[in-house]
C-alpha cells in the first residue's frame, strides 16, 4: 500500500484575507499536478492548468484540523484524484524570476 504524507501549516496571502492551510512538507504525494493538454469538460485542452495538488489537500485538511486549539494534529484522506508519486517542495514554489515580490 502506497501513502502520501503531507505536513501542513497557515499561511496568509499577498491579496487575500484570512489564513488556509499549505504544504510545508510532503513525501510520497505530487505537489504540483500538470495538467497541460488534457480536455476539460467540453472538450477544449488545457493550456495552462498546472493543479497545487498538495496545497489544495492541506487546505481541506486544514479545516477539519482547526487553526487554534482543536487538538487535531493528524487528518487521514482517501479518495485523492491523482496518482501518487514521489514529490517534492520545489514543485510549488515559484521560480525567483517569477517572484512579483523579489
Amino acid at each position: 500500500m502506497r501513502i502520501g504524507v503531507l505536513i501542513i501549516d497557515s499561511h496568509g496571502r499577498a491579496w487575500r484575507l484570512g489564513t488556509s492551510g499549505v504544504t510545508i512538507g510532503l513525501s510520497g504525494i505530487p505537489g504540483l499536478v500538470d495538467l497541460r493538454g488534457q480536455p476539460d469538460l467540453f472538450g477544449f485542452h488545457l493550456q495552462i492548468t498546472q493543479v497545487g495538488a498538495a496545497d489544495e489537500l492541506a487546505a481541506a485538511a486544514s479545516l477539519v484540523m482547526g487553526q487554534a486549539a482543536e487538538g487535531t494534529p493528524v487528518v487521514h484522506v482517501r479518495g485523492f484524484p491523482y496518482p501518487l508519486r514521489e514529490g517534492k517542495m520545489g514543485e510549488l514554489l515559484r521560480p525567483e524570476d517569477e517572484d512579483m515580490f523579489r
